[in-house]
């Protein structure tokens, strides 16, 4: 049975072992974990904490403690809205209002049902003079407007093959 679950979990065995199985690099380990799967599942953090001689305790306080960590899954494209200052002055509000009525999500459900998007605010994204600006996945766009947030939304759901409804 052990074989089992270490085949499950090979890629995160080869996460942990190249940083040398060593519990004081937790942090990257679970960045990579997480570039791996979206998120941290609770029992890919336990089985990194039973690697890596830790509590399960300790490596979820890691893992809850820090924003960038994500405990629940994400969508394919990741929008993160800036409701910082400069964007909220510039209508970072109505942004977020257009894309979740056209995504159908509000401010507890973030994530799409097809998974392929999920919507979240920041507190800054450090391009003010862009303002209002959203980020999606990597790529940056400013001087957004609600409409063009959907027009986003729409290009994106176009790219993904038409596998996926219009909502």
């Amino acid at each position: 049975m052990p074989h089992v679950m270490l085949r499950k979990f090979e890629k995160v065995c080869a996460i942990v072992e190249k940083y040398d199985n060593d519990p004081a690099k937790l942090i990257p380990i679970l960045q990579e974990v997480q570039n791996e799967y979206r998120y941290l599942p609770e029992e890919v953090m336990t089985f990194v904490a039973t690697t890596l001689g830790l509590s399960p305790a300790k490596v979820f306080g890691v893992a809850s403690f820090y924003a960038h960590f994500a405990l629940e899954p994400k969508g394919k494209y990741v929008v993160r809205l800036c409701d910082g200052t400069a964007c909220h002055v510039k209508g970072s509000d109505g942004l977020l209002q257009a894309m979740r009525k056209k995504l159908g999500l509000d401010e507890k459900s973030v994530t799409t049902p097809d998974m392929l998007f999920t919507v979240e605010t920041v507190a800054c994204l450090g391009a003010c003079g862009l303002a209002p600006v959203v980020v999606i996945n990597e790529a940056v766009y400013g001087q957004i407007t609600p409409e063009k947030a959907v027009a986003l939304l729409d290009e994106i759901r176009k790219k993904e093959d038409g596998t996926h409804v219009s909502a």
